[in-house]
């Protein structure tokens, strides 16, 4: 039996297969973790979606900003934008289906034995490791409940608040986790973020760090695997923080890592998210 972890898969089904294939991927005794950004801007978002749903045992499954997009889309179309490759999903006669069981996707994982979380984007440095799985849970619980989801995906927009505080209730203390969990590159010590800012660690405004950069952060002690950040091209000089998010739906790579042994593999992709022609499944031996 062995584990994976994939980076951001966007839409791009193929490259995902890619790698399966050469790790010979058994989903009846392998398991594979996602770091979320299922879908999106990609060439086969509903492929991948079904894809995914038939081997949904197999899987741990964490949510993105666009996966988090895709259900707001769900209950009110008019959130689509131009760029968005997400309009055959909602209007596919398994999208409930597809979209229910999307929904039931945690926001963090956290696998004990091992001392590993999964995460979108990232845990800000100002909360333990306890204290993002506890206030994940109050986003999890809201997509859980057909009462509140519509409401919580109303509201989840907006870069505001833009700092944790205790004192935070409803819809605001919901979007500032959400963001941080799904959204956060740039952030300063005690939490504060900025959301605009999406390029490579060079580029962080004054008074701001990526959020693993903090040497103070609070989760230190935790191997953190997340995605996002595709500006970084997997490349992060901090012991325990694994990012896996390559950029295939720009053209770059899609990244397979395996858990337990440490070993890269990555597959080309083209512009389009397809494999490049002849594809390049390349083992990668160093670490990014």
């Amino acid at each position: 039996m062995a584990t994976y972890a994939v980076g951001d898969l966007q839409g791009c089904l193929q490259p995902l297969k890619c790698l399966l294939e050469r790790v010979r991927f058994n989903p009846a005794v392998d398991r594979l973790w996602l770091v979320g950004d299922l879908v999106n801007r990609g060439p086969e978002s509903l492929e991948t979606l079904r894809y995914l749903y038939s081997i949904r045992q197999s899987l741990v499954c964490v949510l993105g900003n666009h996966d988090l997009h895709l259900l707001a889309a769900w209950h009110n179309v008019e959130r689509l934008k131009k760029s968005d490759t997400l309009r055959e999903i909602i209007e596919a006669p398994d999208a409930d289906l597809l979209l229910d069981w999307l929904r039931r996707q945690p926001l963090l994982h956290y696998d004990e034995p091992r001392g590993i979380a999964l995460v979108h984007a990232g845990i800000p440095p100002q909360w333990t490791l306890g204290k993002a799985l506890e206030l994940a849970a109050e986003v999890e619980e809201a997509l859980r409940d057909d009462g509140r989801l519509k409401l919580y995906l109303d509201g989840m927009y907006g870069n505001e608040p833009h700092k944790w505080s205790k004192n935070l209730s409803g819809i605001e203390r919901l979007r500032v986790i959400t963001n941080y969990l799904t959204r956060m590159r740039f952030c300063t010590a005690d939490g504060k973020l900025d959301l605009k800012s999406k390029e490579g660690l060079g580029t962080a405004p004054k008074g701001y760090k990526p959020w693993f950069a903090h040497k103070d952060r609070r989760s230190r002690h935790v191997k953190i695997i997340f995605g996002h950040w595709a500006a970084l091209e997997g490349r992060v000089d901090e012991p325990g923080v694994i990012a896996l998010d390559t950029g295939c739906v720009w053209g770059g790579a899609m990244t397979l890592y395996n858990v337990d042994s440490g070993e890269y593999h990555r597959c080309e992709c083209a512009d389009d998210g397809n494999l490049r022609q002849p594809p390049q499944p390349d083992k990668l031996n160093v670490h990014p």
